[in-house]
């Protein structure tokens, strides 16, 4: 049994082809790819968890370009896993009706809180998953009050339209982490020091 977090797959979305730019021709040809992937890589075995903005359910006969009218559970019972879905900022236009808003998970001996928004990310948690930026950032430190906080964006834009692994992801961000960065490359060994006391990353 395998953990595997994701965000933004934006199914039904007609906009998103064009708002992030993803390759496919039709939000039909998005939604069929997104879904035989999901399904590749993950069994009913595993865990999946979603981290908000699932679809899009544009209404019937509504603006044009927004996409089909397909239920977010018409979706999801398409999909493999044991399915956590949080909320996103489109949640309400799609009847998925979840009311998870964040969660903490203990992996590997460590807590890492997810939560859509970048800005509602808990500085009490040096690891944070988030979503919502698409393909502006993989990676991004960031300061709160007295604290400096790591934040992954998990959304598929940056991870070849795909969910991932746990382990994948980590290893990913730990590469990112000892080249000492933002993501704008300014070195930072201050940040880098204190992120090193909790997560026992060595040079």
């Amino acid at each position: 049994m395998s953990l595997y977090i994701s965000s933004d797959y934006h199914l039904s979305h007609g906009n998103i082809l064009k708002y992030c730019n993803r390759p496919f021709k039709t939000i039909e040809d998005h939604d069929k790819h997104i879904i035989k992937i999901h399904n590749e890589r993950i069994s009913n075995d595993d865990t999946f968890i979603h981290a908000g903005d699932f679809n899009f359910r544009n209404s019937p006969g509504g603006k044009k370009g927004e996409g089909t009218t397909t239920k977010a559970k018409t979706h999801l019972e398409k999909l493999n896993g044991n399915k956590i879905m949080l909320t996103g900022n489109h949640e309400k236009n799609n009847s998925l009706k979840t009311y998870i808003e964040s969660l903490v998970i203990d992996w590997g001996g460590n807590k890492y809180f997810i939560t859509h928004r970048p800005e509602n990310a808990n500085k009490y948690y040096p690891i944070n998953f988030v979503a919502h930026v698409h393909q502006n950032w993989k990676f991004y430190r960031k300061r709160i009050d007295e604290r400096y906080v790591d934040l992954i964006n998990v959304g598929i834009d940056v991870w070849n339209y795909m969910p991932c692994k746990i382990e994948e992801i980590l290893k990913e961000y730990h590469q990112w982490t000892k080249q000492k960065i933002y993501h704008d490359g300014v070195k930072q060994e201050k940040e880098l020091k204190y992120l090193q006391s909790w997560l026992d990353i060595e040079e």
